[in-house]
């Protein structure tokens, strides 16, 4: 099985960045513009319907939000994976917020794809986060 994880720093504290994780179904207004272009909630919040900048979509589940360990675990359904579960957890880091990101998948030849998709996602998130509210 495939592991990527990517860990990085935003300068924004803990409690703001929680709030744009926590809110599932809007990562594409609070938590990663512009790589995420639509998103929707389905299934009473459980389940987001995605459309990524590329065109991909994507529907993911909601497994874990847990608020006192900043937590937020959700799995992709369909599409070409097997598997794809992923995990993003905060801490604080100085006057900002050390995140990392991590997912595991399956088939393992959908690495490179989907670490290609991650890193655009962090760079998405570090803008968007540090940048004003949108």
């Amino acid at each position: 099985m495939a592991s990527i994880r990517r860990e990085f720093v935003v300068g924004a504290p803990p409690e703001r960045v929680w709030n744009a994780v926590a809110a599932f179904g809007a990562v594409d207004k609070v938590l990663a513009r512009g790589f995420v272009v639509e998103c929707s909630l389905q299934e009473d919040g459980a389940v987001r319907a995605l459309t990524f900048a590329n065109g991909l979509r994507a529907r993911e589940k909601l497994v874990t939000m847990d608020a006192r360990s900043r937590r937020l675990v959700y799995a992709a359904e369909g599409g070409r994976t097997t598997h794809h579960n992923a995990c993003l957890e905060l801490h604080p880091d100085g006057a900002g917020t050390r995140l990392v990101w991590t997912t595991d998948l399956l088939p393992d030849e959908l690495e490179p794809a989907i670490a290609q998709m991650m890193d655009a996602g962090v760079a998405a998130m570090k803008a968007t986060l540090e940048g004003p509210p949108g």
